[in-house]
């Protein structure tokens, strides 16, 4: 008979029984038209052998993402694989869409155990792990491309384990990150042309204090406002502008509201999988090899399509009625001068415990 996640937590117990002053200069990232991603493992980690001998055991998996974003695509993927390569041995039910709650739910229920397994992007995380807030560093990515920002996101290097150990430190077991050098960017109806233009700009943002805190030292007033409104602030012109992924700003209809798709690059469009750290180290070892098989093989899959499918999304915009901005590296150089900017960068590597001077080291280091 198959077990459910109750056994798994009582295998935990057995087995517990046995036992950002950020870079002075940033360039536009460049669109290369097949852009690398990582590879899938080019043998099996492990064998049907490993399981002969295992219980079945079935994880829980959930996601607040709309229906077809990458979110639910990853998590779904990661469950056939996981059902593939253990022969039906280790399975994920897995849930999508908000069907057992929204981010902080589902987070939380992640964190007792309820849920095993989860996909979200790194914002809603931050007033968990609060380390998650060096993902707010703005353009602290924009000059790299995505093959570059997966080594450092995905790999061994200090910035990854440092992230890691605050992931575990509350009660989570990092898996891996999905990104391609795609990014949340700027619709509006004023031409933000220069660092002069975001001046007096009402532009409604996530209600994250780091985010604010940029827009503001920019010029701009930032204004969070429920998503459900937005679409009508923008319509009767109560808000100027708003930022988001191409791919949300497409579901979302902005090109019959907005004149301008703005490629300011200022957040990175990610995902993260994360599992519960003690049904994680609960699991026999050929289990946990093969989730981590699952998820290395799901993210090297859908990541390779990210840019693709981001600059459709940019085209759908721009035959919709928007116009495409994009900037020279001096518009991020100016931006990354300002004072404010700056002060940021500085607080958000202080609330990181390093791990922003940590970022930028690795990133500089992978380029």
């Amino acid at each position: 008979m198959k077990k459910t996640l109750a056994l798994v937590l009582a295998l935990c117990m057995v087995f517990a029984l046995a036992a950002c002053g950020g870079s002075s200069t940033t360039t536009q990232p460049a669109a290369p038209a097949a852009p690398a991603a990582p590879a899938a493992p080019a043998a099996p980690a492990v064998s049907a052998d490993d399981f002969a001998d295992l219980d079945e055991i079935e994880l829980v998996g959930a996601d607040s993402s709309s229906k077809g974003a990458d979110a639910q695509l990853l998590g779904e993927l990661i469950a056939a694989k996981v059902d593939e390569i253990t022969g039906g041995k280790l399975t994920i039910d897995y849930h999508p869409n908000s069907e057992l709650g929204g981010d902080e739910d589902i987070i939380r229920q992640t964190q007792n155990g309820d849920i095993a397994l989860m996909v979200s992007q790194t914002a809603p995380l931050v007033s968990f792990i609060p380390e998650m807030a060096v993902f707010d560093l703005p353009m602290v990515f924009a000059k790299y491309d995505g093959a570059t920002i997966d080594s450092v996101l995905n790999g061994d290097n200090d910035f990854h384990n440092g992230l890691a150990a605050a992931y575990e430190k509350v009660g989570f077991h990092l898996l891996g990150f999905l990104q391609n050098a795609t990014y949340r960017e700027t619709t509006t109806n004023t031409a933000l042309r220069t660092l002069a233009d975001f001046k007096g700009l009402q532009i409604r943002t996530m209600n994250n204090a780091n985010h604010m805190a940029f827009w503001s030292a920019i010029g701009a007033e930032p204004t969070p406002l429920a998503w459900p409104e937005v679409f009508q602030a923008l319509q009767t012109g109560m808000l100027d502008a708003e930022e988001n992924a191409a791919v949300t700003c497409v579901g979302a209809n902005f090109q019959d509201v907005q004149k301008y798709f703005c490629m300011t690059n200022h957040i990175l469009y990610c995902n993260q999988v994360m599992i519960n750290n003690d049904i994680y180290q609960g699991l026999p070892e050929a289990y946990q090899a093969a989730l981590d098989q699952a998820v290395a093989e799901a993210l090297a899959e859908i990541g390779a399509n990210l840019q693709k499918s981001d600059e459709e999304n940019i085209q759908k915009l721009v035959d919709g009625g928007m116009e495409q901005i994009t900037y020279e590296a001096s518009f991020y150089d100016e931006i990354l001068a300002v004072q404010g900017v700056q002060d940021l960068y500085t607080k958000i590597d202080g609330d990181t415990n390093g791990l922003g001077a940590k970022l930028q080291a690795a990133l500089e280091a992978a380029a």
